[in-house]
């Protein structure tokens, strides 16, 4: 069954109808995600006898949410997609859902909003490098040569 979010990428006269699904699979991750940390940083803050030993932890969830949001906003630009930014982005993307599923998760027995976020983590993780597998097996931008693009050539 095809998705809201894969019907409007198919609409995109200049997107990837080849890995619309990939994509859409990735923005459904990465708001879930997004969503699953901000509720979390949102409770360990609410863990009033709590909150030091939580503070690590509502930091990577505040991080994470953030690349993901990042992440989606570039995901949604498919004009020029994929590119070096796009690749980038998912990469950082990764590494801190990696970061805050290894923090959410060292919480997880004693928290359930950590046990809930390390899970979804752990999940846009898999969904994003995924779809870097695959536009990576596909290209990125054309190479230039750096001295041609460089500001800073004399």
């Amino acid at each position: 069954m095809k998705t809201h979010t894969e019907s409007l990428l198919r609409s995109h006269p200049r997107g990837d109808k080849t890995r619309t699904k990939d994509y859409s699979d990735a923005l459904t991750a990465l708001a879930a995600c997004a969503e699953a940390c901000s509720v979390c940083a949102d409770a360990c803050l609410a863990e009033n006898s709590h909150v030091e030993m939580l503070r690590r932890c509502i930091t990577t969830d505040l991080d994470c949410a953030d690349v993901c949001t990042t992440t989606s906003r570039l995901l949604l630009r498919q004009t020029d997609a994929p590119n070096d930014l796009v690749h980038a982005q998912l990469h950082a993307c990764v590494v801190a859902c990696q970061l805050c599923f290894e923090e959410c998760a060292r919480h997880a027995t004693a928290h359930a909003h950590c046990k809930f976020c390390a899970e979804a983590c752990r999940h846009c993780q898999e969904r994003c490098n995924f779809l870097l597998g695959e536009i990576s097996s596909s290209g990125t931008a054309e190479e230039t040569d750096p001295a041609e693009s460089s500001v800073l050539s004399v």
